[in-house]
């Protein structure tokens, strides 16, 4: 592949920020003033000087330009400190080179993302999983589900979801709902549809009802392998106006804790409790014919 023409402005930054020059000029800085310190003509003494002095003056303009023209981002103090370095370096670089919001923190493990960013975050952190080769290739995502058509419409995330799975790696979904929602018959409908969309890409779903779990466990959070967990601080709207979550890159393994702490096992684990639900309302559903005490039966169990 023939390698692109830069144009004019890109050849002087990428001159000016070049090692091999500023070494140079690091060098010509020492030996100038060394040299005309030992010199004993007067006039190679003052041209020496004189160039001297261009060289500090032509440094100076050079760092006032591109402290000008370019945004100093803080480099992180020490990036062994994250529980997947390579997962974590691949992200950093994603957020500086896209200037999301807040990327300042992105030095300390952790990063905040608002409103629109955070469906931009969220592919962007499954598409780098797939990339980065981390271990293990899955994702744990735990939903506190009050509005099944507002995660339906995330078609973007579904998507990479969807590629993620296709190259080889798993999702574990757990879908944390009210009591009385899993009573209503709209909203189981819209609830099984999301379900249904999500198996189709092989994702495995779970059901948990919100008011059986503490508050610790009935929290809205993503993870990705042990390398980073989205945690959702204020759920979106459709028009994602509204909308808070952070992205933590240490601490990681306490959140898979939680996670497989609330998808249970065996019988009791959250797939086989959403079997369980599903064996009752679906044919209800079906019929058009909803017996609320017929699911709140099987809830109770």
């Amino acid at each position: 592949m023939a390698e692109r023409r830069r144009d004019p402005v890109t050849r002087v930054t990428d001159l000016l920020v070049s090692p091999v020059l500023n070494a140079l000029f690091g060098l010509v800085g020492v030996v100038v003033p060394v040299a005309a310190w030992i010199s004993e003509r007067a006039e190679v003494r003052n041209t020496l000087l004189i160039a001297e002095t261009a060289v500090v003056i032509a440094l100076t303009a050079s760092h006032l330009w591109l402290r000008k023209a370019y945004i100093t981002l803080r480099r992180v103090n020490n990036p062994k400190l994250m529980d997947d370095v390579r997962y974590y370096d691949l992200i950093r670089s994603h957020l500086e080179n896209e200037l999301i919001s807040d990327y300042g923190d992105i030095a300390d493990g952790h990063m905040r993302v608002y409103a629109s960013e955070v469906p931009q975050v969220s592919v962007l952190l499954v598409n780098t999983l797939a990339e980065s080769g981390s271990a293990p290739r899955r994702i744990l995502a735990a939903d506190l589900t009050t509005n099944p058509s507002l995660l339906t419409g995330r078609r973007e995330y579904q998507a990479a979801n969807r590629r993620f799975t296709e190259s080889g790696g798993s999702i574990d979904r757990l879908f944390i709902v009210r009591r009385e929602d899993l009573l209503r018959q709209g909203f189981v409908a819209d609830l099984l549809r999301l379900v249904d969309r999500h198996r189709q890409f092989g994702v495995t779903c779970g059901l948990a009802v919100r008011e059986r779990l503490r508050a610790e466990e009935a929290v809205d959070f993503i993870v990705f392998a042990s390398a980073a967990v989205l945690v959702e601080e204020e759920q979106g709207d459709a028009d994602y106006r509204q909308g808070r979550s952070s992205v933590y890159f240490k601490g990681v393994e306490r959140w898979v804790r939680r996670f497989e702490s609330v998808w249970g096992q065996g019988a009791d684990a959250a797939p086989r409790r959403l079997e369980k639900y599903e064996a009752v309302v679906r044919p209800m559903l079906g019929e058009g014919d909803w017996v609320r005490e017929i699911a709140e039966t099987e809830l109770d169990r």
